[in-house]
């Protein structure tokens, strides 16, 4: 963007040209705030500012591109670009410098053709350039020799132009609180979901999520498995150790019976 920062007699100077130069600019993240271009009473300013009252009076001003080439080559080069509609020029009472945009090369096509006007006077060029100074619309109004390359120019306040700066301050303030308006009323309800959602969170009887509920009800049917299977393991466990027991006893009572002599006796006998 072209913004110049000059410092004039111990005055610091911000100038922004008034048209066309958004043209130049960078795409910006969308929830960043832009900067005002303007202060909130233009007017005011420009009529109470030490540096606007000096420089409003016509004073004497320079051209001051190409110093380091010959007089010629400035000549020439002064008035391309003027025609190209841009320059650079100074007071010289202050050393305030400028740099003057006007004619299409502000991307406004619908600008007055005596913006750059070589023929109102022989020798002469006059010009006319709207910018923001300071945070103030104004117009440079003034002409320059062809030849000596200086003359005489002055700033006036641009009412019109500031008018319309106006109300993009407005509209430009009015979106800005809206949104910080959203903001806090995202942030309340936030607070106030969060603080709802910790009273609950201690209360008596409240059902835990469905998914802990479903966690429990698998958790419970495997302990019941696990106790039906356990006492079936016990129970063929004592089936078998009545088996067992049954087992043993006959196998002793036949022994006894082999072992018995009075038996064997009978037996012999026989």
């Amino acid at each position: 963007m072209h913004t110049m920062d000059h410092t004039g007699g111990g005055l610091h100077m911000g100038v922004l040209p008034f048209d066309g130069m958004g043209l130049y600019e960078q795409p910006r993240p969308r929830l960043v705030f832009k900067m005002p271009r303007v202060v909130p009473d233009q007017k005011n300013k420009f009529e109470n500012d030490e540096l606007f009252r000096r420089l409003s009076r016509e004073s004497e001003v320079k051209y001051t591109g190409y110093r380091d080439r010959p007089i010629e080559e400035r000549q020439m080069r002064f008035q391309n670009g003027c025609r190209e509609g841009h320059t650079e020029i100074a007071f010289a009472a202050t050393g305030t410098n400028l740099q003057l945009v006007f004619g299409v090369a502000t991307g406004n096509f619908t600008t007055g053709p005596r913006e750059c006007d070589f023929d109102k006077e022989h020798g002469k060029v006059h010009l006319k350039s709207h910018l923001i100074m300071n945070g103030v619309c104004v117009t440079w109004r003034g002409w320059i020799d062809l030849e000596r390359l200086d003359g005489v120019g002055c700033l006036e306040f641009d009412e019109d132009r500031a008018t319309e700066e106006d109300a993009i301050l407005r509209d430009q303030l009015e979106r800005y609180n809206r949104r910080m308006h959203d903001m806090e009323e995202k942030h309340r309800v936030f607070r106030s979901g969060a603080g709802a959602g910790a009273g609950v969170g201690v209360g008596v009887g409240v059902q835990p999520p469905t998914h802990l509920n479903h966690h429990h009800h698998h958790q419970h049917h495997a302990a019941v498995a696990a106790a039906a299977a356990h006492h079936q393991a016990a129970a063929i466990a004592h089936h078998q150790h009545l088996n067992m027991a049954a087992a043993n006893a006959g196998l002793e009572n036949h022994l006894n019976h082999r072992q018995d002599p009075e038996m064997e006796l009978r037996l012999r006998a026989f």
